[in-house]
């Protein structure tokens, strides 16, 4: 499958915005997608993650009650909608394909997009 991210940008603190992912490729209505994000100098962290279906997500502490993943397996395109954003949000964002349910690590998926910047300012 293949993957690019869109919808990154500069925000204030405390503001939203609505990541994208289009996917090309036969496997997608049968893969596990996750958001990742890499900050400068850092490795590259998990964020959310959902099943084929949307019917299991799973997100890392830090962003819970705040980001909500979702997937339109009939558009071939995933979303990352993020509220009350916080300056340590900030980080180049990578949506990912895996065939792991419970797929967390970056080990897990096997197709990457070319990520998006976000920027939150304070």
């Amino acid at each position: 499958v293949q993957l690019q991210a869109s919808g990154g940008g500069l925000v204030q603190a405390g503001g939203s915005l609505r990541l994208s992912c289009a996917a090309s490729g036969r496997t997608f209505g049968k893969d596990t997608m996750g958001w990742f994000r890499q900050a400068p100098g850092k490795e590259r962290d998990f964020v959310a993650r959902v099943s084929w279906n949307g019917g299991s997500t799973y997100y890392t502490d830090s962003v819970k009650g705040r980001f909500t993943i979702s997937r339109d397996n009939a558009k071939k395109m995933v979303y990352l909608q993020m509220n009350s954003l916080k300056p340590e949000d900030t980080a180049v964002y990578y949506c990912a394909a895996g065939n792991n349910l419970y797929a967390w690590t970056p080990a897990d998926f096997g197709s990457w997009g070319q990520g998006t910047q976000v920027t939150v300012s304070s």
